[in-house]
């Protein structure tokens, strides 16, 4: 089907539905959030774990942030190998484990959300298919809503993850999912300027390696938005968090190197501040995508909506970043709705 399409154009259409996906949540999605917000308030978690393969597991680490910065509880990220390859046990008495999966099809996933619940924790899936199979495995399940997603690269199920997660998270901790209503509209705003986005990409059209940084909710999308660019342009992109960028890899970093940096207003700005400025210093390429004020004081980039709450930047700043990838990827001749060597569920162990 995708191969009688004109290249990108199932990529195009999906990032172009994240508006619609954003309101489906906030209108028809609330009802099954509060509901599982309440179970797990009910419970109360010591621990919380989320488990995802690539664009989940970008989506999982930016529910980390929010389990710690917001709930004040410790989080982490699973380590599915040592259940799926070492077949080891834990001691998950206590522990909300939330599995973050598109398909909610992918062998490896419902294998370890199949043994955190028989560990004892509490389990949750996140999923845009409620009849998978790890939906019916997990104690609890939320559906992303955001309809059949046929581009390989996911868009749409990305930002629908975030803002489910950052819904459940506000609702656990007694919030209304006030900072999440501007959403849409300014999602609308973003994506109706794609002509700018155009004029950066071709900037990138000859790159065969760039890195993304970002820190605190921002690095998530450092790391989503270097996924779907070496996803769809084949370029060797790396995401590292400002702190760790500065841990040895800035010594790679020179005028013929580009960076691209996610920095939102909030406090993982004003940490990422001497980042920017050190890779300026480099001659590093850098293209900043954020608050006007960072775009302006480092001479080009993309400059998000202004008033837009710290914690659900992400599901914003991830748009601009995702026509990129698209559109350096026609601009290399590639066609990002299918790339080579991808499947939509991946079988790993």
């Amino acid at each position: 089907m995708l191969a009688s399409l004109a290249p990108g154009s199932v990529m195009a259409r999906e990032i172009a539905d994240q508006p619609a996906g954003l309101t489906r949540i906030l209108d028809e999605g609330l009802g099954p959030i509060r509901a599982a917000a309440d179970e797990i308030r009910r419970r109360d978690p010591r621990f919380v774990l989320f488990t995802g393969r690539g664009t989940s597991d970008n989506a999982g680490l930016y529910a980390r942030y929010l389990t710690e910065v917001l709930l004040g509880l410790p989080a982490g990220l699973t380590s599915m190998s040592t259940t799926t390859a070492y077949r080891a046990r834990q001691r998950l008495e206590g522990c909300l484990v939330v599995t973050v999966s598109q398909s909610g099809g992918s062998p490896d996933l419902i294998a370890s959300a199949r043994q955190a619940r028989a560990d004892g924790a509490l389990t949750l899936a996140v999923t845009n298919n409620a009849e998978s199979v790890l939906a019916q495995e997990s104690d609890l399940h939320l559906d992303v809503l955001a309809g059949p997603e046929l581009a390989l690269p996911a868009t749409k199920t990305y930002t629908a993850e975030l803002l489910t997660l950052f819904l459940l998270v506000d609702h656990i901790r007694g919030g209304d999912g006030a900072a999440a209503r501007a959403l849409p509209e300014a999602a609308r705003s973003i994506l109706a300027r794609e002509a700018e986005v155009a004029a950066l990409a071709d900037r990138y059209r000859f790159a065969d390696r760039l890195v993304v940084t970002g820190r605190g909710y921002g690095y998530p999308t450092a790391r989503e938005a270097a996924l779907k660019i070496m996803e769809t342009s084949y370029i060797g992109a790396q995401a590292f968090s400002g702190a760790d960028l500065m841990h040895g890899p800035l010594a790679i970093v020179d005028h013929a190197y580009p960076v691209l940096a996610v920095s939102p207003d909030g406090p993982a700005a004003e940490a990422l501040r001497p980042v920017l400025v050190r890779l300026r210093e480099r001659g590093a390429d850098l293209c900043v995508f954020g608050a006007a004020e960072a775009v302006a004081a480092f001479g080009r980039g993309f400059a998000l909506p202004a008033g837009i709450a710290d914690e659900v930047s992400p599901i914003l700043e991830i748009l601009p970043l995702q026509l990129l990838a698209r559109e350096i990827a026609l601009a290399r001749g590639c066609d990002p709705d299918a790339p080579r060597a991808l499947a939509k569920v991946t079988e790993t162990r």
